[in-house]
């Protein structure tokens, strides 16, 4: 018998990839690779490109120019991706109905739901909360809710979109344990964010981004303690780049 290797998602590769929308530029010519490892976090002012850039890696959208593979291959189907974005929007059901649905949209057996809720909730730190509705929930419940919704596809890697913002310490902190540990399990985890913060205390790698394009791209590390551009230098600095 022919063993073949797990198909897998990654490395997920930009190559050049641009993104254009009315003729506007949202994107130009990035050249990125996700690999496994250590988290990866986006940073860089409003309207730098962000969200789309993890759109497209996620292949919500495709890229105007260039190309995008997962895996060496293209247009993936995102069964071993999952996405959580700033504001989740919750279904008006019960905490474990969220989860439940996340589960059947991936074919798990009916009578595996409980077990898994149960798990994915012990997860997310939200155990005796399955019946609550969770449009009840606080701020930073429903993303630790968004985060067991995506985690239910059994991600090979997550992308996060801001998924702090506008939350408090406690919250934000609450989350920040969950990527953690999702991280050290072993899922690739690309997140964006405007704390620098939490870049330094959740990043493997920095990607700092400025007008559509990538700045910089270094271990956190090497990024606070060294930047190489002037862009880069700048906003560790705490000054808006324009």
């Amino acid at each position: 018998m022919i063993m073949r290797p797990p198909v897998t998602d990654l490395p997920i590769v930009l190559d050049d990839a641009g993104y254009r929308v009315r003729g506007l530029t949202i994107l130009d010519r990035i050249s990125l690779a996700i690999a496994p490892g250590a988290p990866i976090v986006l940073i860089g002012p409003n309207g730098a490109g962000k969200t789309t850039l993890i759109r497209l890696a996620m292949g919500l959208i495709m890229p105007t120019s260039g190309r995008v593979t997962w895996g060496g291959r293209a247009e993936v189907p995102p069964r071993r991706r999952s996405i959580v974005f700033q504001r989740p929007a919750m279904l008006r059901r019960s905490v474990a109905a969220n989860i439940h649905y996340a589960l059947n949209s991936i074919g798990v057996a009916r009578s595996d739901w409980d077990a898994c809720t149960a798990d994915l909730l012990e997860q997310v730190g939200l155990v005796g909360l399955g019946t609550r509705p969770a449009r009840r929930l606080s701020g930073g419940e429903q993303q630790r809710l968004a985060l067991a919704r995506a985690l239910a596809r059994d991600p090979e890697v997550l992308f996060l979109d801001e998924p702090t913002a506008s939350l408090d310490p406690a919250a934000t902190k609450a989350v920040e344990d969950v990527v953690r540990a999702v991280a050290a399990r072993g899922i690739k985890v690309v997140m964006s964010t405007h704390d620098l913060g939490e870049a330094r205390r959740l990043a493997g790698n920095i990607v700092l981004m400025h007008r559509g394009r990538v700045v910089e791209c270094s271990p956190a590390a090497e990024f606070f303690a060294n930047p190489k551009t002037e862009e880069a230098r700048r906003f560790v600095a705490g000054e808006l780049l324009l």
